[in-house]
């Protein structure tokens, strides 16, 4: 009897993990593209708009069953839901708008594409998860990658002065860490889950870091003051409306759904394709190909995706592969 552990049955569930995966990095790629649409308007200014239409589309689409749901949260799932929509949500997009505007959009990518490595090391340390010693192929892949579109942003000229990319590559590696903390408490915490669902925990999340994204109100209007035209402000709500509900209802959902079919080390190296997509979306904003560096870059991200399947990847049982 084949066991739901090495059989086809965890073939289809490591399939239809890598391919929500994939689904999410190209929605989540979106978001590198908003600062850049809307660049009169400041990291703040831009994670108040995401996320008030997040919570909003999250309360519409939940508002059938919100009290059975809520009858089913618990203290520790709304504590949870608090911490993760502040630092994987607000944090990390204030820091990641702030890094696209002040460094662009390839630095960016650059540095997020760290995050495999870290959630990888990290996820390592989990009961049940393949040993170290058989991701270092894909870590160093990954290393590779990055350090490929990290020279390519260094050796090409920079727009504005070195203060601001460096603040630009600060603020970079602040929303990295940022969503590793987020990317390991939110597959724990859905890991945990038997009585909400990875929808319904997500549109909870969107209602939570809505309401949270208002506090960020006052803070806008004291500091963020410069007047903008109609048309300026219609444009941010535009593209507020299309990263809440691209990235933030279907790519979490698809998130979501990926790190209940996919153990924690290999749910790190899927954040690959967000760091893909993104760079391709750059690209196509910027007119422009990959140069021969960023080319090697993509190459070797791939393959540490790759890599990383074929590590995780269990040998069949001689009953699996035996003709019925």
């Amino acid at each position: 009897m084949t066991s739901d552990a090495t059989g086809p049955h965890a073939s289809r569930r490591t399939l239809l993990g890598i391919a929500c995966g994939m689904g999410a990095g190209a929605l989540w790629g979106l978001v590198f593209l908003a600062p850049a649409l809307a660049h009169d308007f400041s990291p703040i200014q831009l994670t108040i708009g995401r996320y008030v239409f997040y919570g909003l589309f999250s309360a519409a689409i939940m508002a059938p069953r919100w009290r059975r749901t809520v009858a089913q949260a618990t203290r520790s799932d709304w504590l949870a839901l608090g911490w993760l929509g502040l630092c994987g949500n607000i944090l990390y997009y204030i820091l990641l708008s702030g890094a696209v505007q002040l460094g662009g959009i390839a630095m960016t990518s650059l540095v997020i594409g760290f995050l495999p490595v870290a959630v990888t090391l990290v996820g390592s340390r989990d009961h049940g998860a393949v040993p170290l010693v058989r991701l270092w192929p894909s870590l160093l892949l990954s290393v590779a990658g990055v350090l490929c579109i990290g020279w390519q942003a260094v050796a090409a000229p920079a727009a504005g002065s070195t203060g601001r990319q460096l603040l630009g590559l600060a603020c970079a590696g602040g929303a990295l860490l940022s969503w590793v903390v987020f990317a390991v408490g939110n597959s724990r915490a859905l890991n945990r889950l038997g009585h909400i669902g990875a929808h319904d925990w997500n549109l909870l999340m969107g209602i939570v870091t809505g309401s949270l994204s208002l506090l960020l109100i006052p803070w806008s209007l004291a500091f963020d003051g410069e007047p903008h035209a109609m048309l300026d402000w219609a444009r941010l709500a535009g593209v507020s409306m299309g990263v809440a509900l691209l990235a933030s209802i279907l790519g979490n959902l698809l998130w979501n759904r990926m790190s209940r079919l996919l153990p924690l080390t290999l749910v790190g190296q899927m954040i690959l394709f967000e760091t893909l997509f993104a760079l391709l979306y750059g690209f196509l904003w910027e007119a422009r190909l990959p140069t021969g560096l960023e080319a090697a870059a993509f190459v070797l991200v791939v393959a540490s995706v790759l890599s990383c399947i074929a590590a995780h990847r269990e040998p069949a049982a001689p009953e699996a592969i035996q003709p019925a």
